[in-house]
């Protein structure tokens, strides 16, 4: 609990962490001393150090303190203040919920999820700023170690029936054997890939000295998936180094920092992050805060870490190693390199972050030559695209895409089955752009909220952001349906144009004259890229429709036989041959099968034949 205090002269000379608020009681920066009595009366000077302390004091109205036991817990409840407060004035790494962590969770068999909300339960992992990388590695490791998926554990899923889980449920595996798979989960995202592969060879042998060869069989497949994994993914050095390498480029408020992560002498990871509030700070002030935040989560912490400028403040750096080296259970070392491969490393790091500033700064310049261009009063952060597809109007679909400052957001992705007769492209655009923008109609609103019982899809869709500029993929005949639809919901203060393929023409409402811009503008091609991401969704949607159309099974005509009933058969059989040849006894005997299915399998391929032999 905090004391507020009225002078720097009421603070105890006491290691602890001071909070300062504005007059809104909003708090504005956090710190943390040995002595807070000796820390504060520095603030309060005629003169000021650096322009930081001199703006920062211009919004000082009041002083809170919390005293701490060593400056060791001062350092680590500064860095858990901060990243649940965010004050204006202090340095902080961004968490805009972008980043996903991997969650293995606190069950008698634990689960493994990805999430992007730190709970008080649960193993966590990240942030990973690759969402697809982690989402395949999740997905490799579920497979490959057979860990449940299913929420309630109340009899054997399609998992269990198809050998891509263990089945706790079925009592299959105790609860022994499945923490050995769930470590063996730990120790990957540690990095830790050959204490893993020595662990599983371990067992492999064992089994095998047992004469159980099915278990030895799983274990030396496990072995050669993550070894051709680790071949495929990571980039090996001579020794067999625990490090991570931290760089950054400073772009006005903000520090874009790069790491690079190395285990067992692999490049296993590289991950960047805004650090925002960075503006007349110096960089080794930045480097320290981010160490301190970064670690500040449950993440493996390598034996050395290496940056690009020394922690000034010799204290400070101290204070951080001891810490760190308590998480790890060993020593952990900081060191700046002046030559040799570490300075390599650290300047490939450095060009990374460059780049990525450069590329950030692009994708800013594309949005601003849009507004420009297109004469709008706001920089269009949220652009969304829309287009319909369809052969001779059979299978219509429609596609929303979403863009967030200049990059696809596919977690606002959606597609529809269109219900319009056609083909009318026409009607069509109208029936896709009508179901998407009721969400924001106030009568809308008012009906799901008084709803009860509300599904967390409609709660989502209440709270859903307005886009900043709507893009119709087509001309004006597209553009004037779009318009009527956002003028039936009261929205026409959205900007919308509808761009046109053959000649790259953009057409707006209200004139009859499409606007051009040049073909290498990055305006343009931002444009370009939601209209063409927009067709991409709606025929790849289309397609996979068209695909289900076509692509039937002989099973879904036999009464009984449903998606997990036809998984098992072929899964069994191997093939629909097989299962026509095959009697009732045999297919009787198979998991999650009666004598009555079986039965119509049996006679419904067996009329079949007849018939056909006929």
């Amino acid at each position: 609990m905090s004391t507020k205090v009225k002078s720097p002269e009421d603070l105890p000379k006491k290691p602890g962490i001071y909070i300062m608020k504005d007059k809104n009681d909003e708090i504005i920066y956090i710190g943390k001393s040995k002595s807070l009595r000796n820390r504060v009366k520095s603030y309060f000077k005629d003169k000021y150090d650096t322009p930081k302390t001199a703006i920062l004091m211009s919004h000082f109205n009041s002083l809170e303190y919390i005293i701490t036991d060593s400056e060791k817990e001062a350092l680590i409840l500064e860095a858990n203040l901060i990243k649940k407060h965010r004050p204006k004035y202090n340095i902080r790494l961004k968490d805009d919920k972008r980043y996903p962590y991997v969650k293995i969770t606190d069950e008698d068999f634990p689960r493994i999820i990805i999430t992007r909300n730190i709970g008080k339960t649960g193993n966590y992992f990240g942030p990973f700023t690759d969402v697809g990388s982690v989402r395949q590695t999740v997905k490799f490791l579920k497979s490959l170690f057979k860990i449940r998926t299913c929420r309630r554990m109340d009899g054997p899923c399609l998992n269990c029936q198809i050998d891509l889980c263990y089945g706790p449920c079925e009592g299959n595996i105790s609860k022994k054997e499945y923490k050995k798979l769930i470590s063996k989960i730990d120790l990957f995202f540690q990095g830790k890939y050959t204490q893993i592969t020595k662990d599983l060879e371990k067992e492999m042998k064992e089994a095998a000295k047992n004469q159980n060869f099915e278990k030895a069989a799983v274990l030396r497949d496990q072995i050669a998936s993550i070894n051709e994994i680790m071949e495929k993914q990571f980039v090996d050095f001579a020794a067999e180094l625990d490090q991570d390498i931290i760089a950054m480029a400073f772009d006005g408020d903000s520090a874009i920092v790069v790491v690079f992560s190395i285990r067992d002498g692999k490049i296993t990871g590289k991950d960047d992050f805004l650090m925002s509030g960075t503006k007349n700070n110096k960089t080794d002030e930045v480097i320290s805060a981010f160490i301190q935040q970064y670690y500040g989560i449950n993440r493996h912490i390598p034996q050395e870490i290496i940056i690009e400028q020394a922690i000034k403040d010799k204290n400070e750096e101290k204070l951080i190693l001891d810490w760190l080296s308590d998480l790890r259970g060993s020593k952990v070392d900081i060191s700046v390199p002046q030559k040799g491969s570490k300075l390599r490393l650290i300047r490939m790091v450095a060009k990374n972050a460059d780049i990525i500033k450069k590329q950030k700064k692009k994708l800013k310049n594309a949005m601003i030559e849009v507004k420009k261009y297109l004469k709008l009063r706001e920089l269009p952060r949220i652009i969304e695209g829309y287009d319909v597809s369809n052969i001779s109007g059979k299978l219509a679909v429609g596609s929303k895409v979403s863009f967030k400052d200049s990059k696809p957001n596919k977690k606002q992705y959606k597609r529809f089955k269109l219900e319009t007769p056609g083909p009318n492209d026409y009607e069509m655009m109208r029936e896709l752009l009508s179901r998407r923008f009721k969400v924001f109609s106030k009568e809308n609103k008012e009906d799901k909220e008084n709803k009860e019982n509300k599904k967390d899809k409609e709660k989502k869709e209440i709270n859903e952001e307005e886009p900043n500029l709507i893009l119709i993929d087509g001309g004006k005949g597209q553009l004037g349906i779009a318009i009527e639809v956002l003028e039936s919901y009261g929205l026409q203060h959205i900007p919308i144009i509808g761009l046109a393929k053959e000649y790259e023409e953009i057409f707006i409402p209200q004139s009859s004259h499409p606007i051009i811009i040049p073909k290498n503008n990055e305006g343009l091609h931002l444009l370009q890229r939601v209209r063409d991401e927009a067709h991409r969704f709606a025929v790849s949607y289309h397609r996979k429709l068209r695909s289900k159309n076509i692509e039937g099974s002989e099973l879904d005509d036999i009464p009984g036989v449903g998606k997990k009933r036809k998984i098992s058969l072929l899964k069994h059989f191997g093939d629909i041959e097989k299962i026509k040849n095959a009697n009732e006894e045999e297919i009787a005997n198979i998991n999650g099968l009666n004598k009555k299915v079986a039965k119509n399998i049996y006679e419904y391929f067996n009329k079949s034949n007849s018939t056909h032999n006929k």
